[in-house]
């Protein structure tokens, strides 16, 4: 397989930035400096800065509900304590995306890379759902519709495919993971987070889960999310659809949302 494939099986990196560990030159072949686009063969020695390189011998997901305070990163010395230091010590297992220090909820933790970035990457659209509590309260369902069109941020209009009233607060379906993003675009409407959790991401959802506590995912469970990242999410008709059809109907009044709550 390609060297960009087997650093991202064995957990080291998505396949992106495999190529920027080799365009660096700390990845070896057979004693040899790798290049872009090199196969590796099962007798080939593969080594990162000096360390030797290993295939994971079983993919393992792990979902974990975050509690506040915990950041979200393999590394970071200067965190009082990392998503790493709640899971079990398995190499290569590394966080899946980001999810902010003062967020709770649901993480994803593997050894594979290549689902990371199946995860991860704009391309995919995989949907990620997020309950947040407004210092305001319940969200009016006008701002609500403003969340689904679109909130100018300082880096670029950004918008939920989904936004719904719940009490005290929102339930949101978002399918780009910007810094803060959520946080920022309640702001701009005059309804500052009190408490965000995020409920699902893809298929798996939060649950029951212990803050702090996580699970294995099982292997059909593995499956049924790396298919819904291959092909796509299926969901049903998103707010911004349904605004856009209601307009085009001639329809001003709004129907109560009836989808199951998070």
């Amino acid at each position: 397989m390609r060297l960009q494939q087997y650093l991202s099986r064995a957990g080291i990196a998505s396949r992106r930035k495999a190529e920027e560990l080799i365009r660096a030159g700390r990845v070896t072949i057979n004693g040899q400096v790798a290049s872009i686009g090199a196969q590796v063969a099962e007798q080939d020695t593969v080594r990162l800065d000096g360390e030797k390189v290993k295939l994971s011998e079983k993919q393992i997901v792990i979902a974990l509900n975050k509690p506040m305070g915990v950041t979200t990163t393999a590394s970071d010395p200067h965190a009082e304590k990392t998503v790493l230091e709640l899971v079990p010590h398995i190499p290569g297992l590394h966080p899946v995306g980001r999810l902010d220090k003062d967020t709770e909820g649901l993480l994803l933790l593997t050894n594979d890379g290549a689902l990371t970035e199946r995860l991860t990457h704009p391309r995919y659209g995989v949907h990620k759902v997020y309950r947040a509590w407004s210092r305001q309260g319940t969200l009016p369902p006008a701002l609500c519709d403003k969340l689904v069109e679109g909130i100018e941020l300082g880096d670029g209009l950004a918008k939920a495919l989904e936004a719904r009233p719940v009490k005290g607060g929102v339930r949101l379906v978002m399918a780009e993971g910007r810094k803060r993003e959520v946080r920022r675009m309640l702001g701009s409407l005059g309804h500052p987070v009190e408490k965000l959790v995020r409920t699902h991401i893809g298929t798996v959802a939060l649950g029951e889960l212990p803050l702090g506590e996580w699970r294995y995912l099982s292997a059909e469970e593995i499956k049924t999310l790396k298919e819904a990242a291959e092909a796509g999410v299926v969901r049903v008709e998103s707010s911004r659809e349904r605004i856009q059809r209601r307009k085009r109907q001639g329809t001003t009044g709004r129907k109560r949302n009836t989808g199951q709550g998070a």
